[in-house]
């Protein structure tokens, strides 16, 4: 092989269950600003995609248009609230700690690419005690650009040293596929995170149900010298 494999990670709903603490800082946001609480299941739905977008999507599903202005402060907010309690109920999805061991000692480089911020993805990833698997953790304020954007995945994958070449992504969602599509890098997508349709519908090279699953996948995506 021409260098090392590296696998790129999406974080929320693919490597984390993170949409209990999302949802409830939603909820804390919105009763602040007068406005019922968002259900479990609608909360849900709106994960994946960042936190002005989980606040846009809630205040437009309210009847709410809200002001650039005004949503920069609540997005701010929303991040301090977010930050205290970042792992009070989110967890690794089945089998993670366990894949993560097997790639690492097959020589492969782990690395997350995410569009949650970087400071919320290395808090939540270093309470969860495996932050230190990963030689990159890059959010959607890393790089200035994000994901579907290819960049962010090729960025991620260079800082991480590896090569496009030789790499797989790893997601959950539309734009996880869209971006390594854009980036010209196999994908395996999860089945159990946050997709409004079936992750099969979206193409992706490999579907799994379980983390246990992945290093099967990904070592047959890889291109061999």
């Amino acid at each position: 092989m021409a260098s090392s494999p590296t696998l790129v990670l999406d974080l929320d709903g693919t490597l984390v269950d993170t949409a209990g603490d999302l949802t409830a800082t939603l909820n804390d946001i919105l009763a602040q600003e007068g406005l019922p609480p968002v259900t479990p299941a609608d909360g849900r739905a709106m994960v994946g995609h960042g936190a002005r977008a989980m606040l846009s999507n809630a205040l437009q599903a309210a009847g709410i248009i809200a002001e650039p202005e005004r949503l920069d402060t609540l997005v701010a907010v929303f991040i301090d609230v977010y930050a205290g309690r970042i792992a009070e109920t989110s967890r690794p999805f089945p089998g993670v700690p366990e894949a993560l061991d097997r790639f690492a000692c097959a020589g492969w480089r782990l690395a997350v690419c995410t569009n949650k911020f970087e400071r919320h993805s290395k808090l939540l990833l270093g309470e969860l005690g495996i932050a230190d698997r990963f030689v990159v953790i890059a959010g959607q304020d890393t790089y200035g650009v994000r994901k579907p954007d290819p960049r962010h995945l090729l960025e991620t994958i260079r800082e991480a040293g590896g090569s496009a070449a030789v790499a797989v992504m790893v997601g959950d969602s539309e734009v996880d596929v869209q971006a390594a599509r854009n980036a010209s890098v196999p994908v395996v997508a999860v089945d159990f995170g946050y997709c409004r349709v079936p992750v099969a519908d979206l193409d992706p090279d490999r579907v799994i149900s379980h983390f246990d699953a992945l290093y099967e996948a990904a070592n047959a995506l890889i291109r061999r010298d």
